[in-house]
């Protein structure tokens, strides 16, 4: 039976270069299923060299197969290059949306929060009632709330090295090669005394730098919170609309989904009439969160 299935796996001759390659091409994604990345990239990377270009249905398949092996391999770079080319080429809605996809899984392995949610509005904007998008934006504004407030942190920290050597550095205005040796009670008095209003004025400098950087992570971390809220806000609506239309295994997805959306709600700190504002934006039928 296997042997049946996998007819396509042994040397077929055959006149027609399409056949031949259409085999090739299920040998490819044999490999790729099988997660033998390498050797089905060899397989999708031969037919593209022999495909006339004429045949877009299948180059565009075997391109897809190219970016999803590299994606496996490790070079994203070169995955990100192929679906940008296809995104340029896309001709409809469902060309794109393949597209935007094959992009959102690359994003998604990098890591790169900013470039998935990007995936994800584009995604969005051409099915703007498709739940499952927009509880993905929800959990991507998730993450990258943490991700922006940990960025912040660490530039906070160079900052505040940077402005206790600033402080440092003021607190000794005659330091130098000459003043090396110095002791402190060796020193004028009026240069103990700039020196302490240096320190005084340093210090408030860096304690403003320090509130203000606190100031922007809690900011941060409320847009992107407000974002995520709304976005599995849309998702729960969205859902609740398709219930009725459901049964078995779908629905019951369904309801598992809703179910946990209750459960990140509750994560939010938001004030009731706070949430039924963000409600009241999330199911304007024309807003998708930016």
């Amino acid at each position: 039976e296997t042997r049946e299935i996998w007819w396509f796996y042994e040397e077929i001759g055959s006149s027609d270069d399409v056949e031949a390659l259409t085999v090739q091409k299920f040998k490819g994604d044999l490999a790729y299923r099988r997660q033998e990345y390498q050797k089905a990239l060899q397989e999708y990377s031969s037919i593209s060299e022999k495909l006339p270009s004429t045949n877009f249905a299948m180059k565009r398949d075997v391109q897809e197969g190219q970016a999803r092996c590299l994606v496996h391999l490790g070079r994203h770079k070169e995955a990100l290059e192929i679906a940008t080319n296809l995104e340029n080429k896309a001709t409809n809605t469902d060309h794109l949306t393949t597209v935007l996809y094959l992009q959102f899984t690359i994003c998604s392995s990098l890591q790169n929060l900013e470039k998935t949610i990007f995936c994800l509005q584009k995604l969005i904007s051409l099915h703007p009632f498709n739940p499952w998008n927009w509880g993905k934006l929800g959990e991507a504004y998730l993450n990258l709330g943490p991700a922006l407030s940990a960025s912040l942190a660490s530039s906070q920290k160079e900052n505040s090295f940077t402005s206790s050597d600033t402080a440092i550095k003021s607190s000794f205005p005659h330091s130098g090669k000459d003043c090396l040796l110095c002791f402190p009670e060796t020193l004028p008095e009026s240069s103990v005394e700039v020196s302490s209003g240096n320190k005084q004025k340093s210090e408030k400098a860096l304690k403003n730098i320090q509130n203000h950087m606190t100031e922007e992570r809690a900011a941060v971390l409320l847009e992107t919170e407000m974002k995520a809220c709304a976005s599995f806000i849309r998702t729960r609506l969205l859902l609740q609309l398709a219930q009725s239309q459901q049964t078995s295994f779908a629905l019951e997805r369904n309801l598992r989904t809703q179910q946990e959306i209750e459960d990140k709600m509750k994560r939010f700190s938001f004030k009731e009439d706070t949430l039924l504002l963000i409600a009241e934006v999330s199911v304007s039928p024309r807003v998708y969160v930016k």
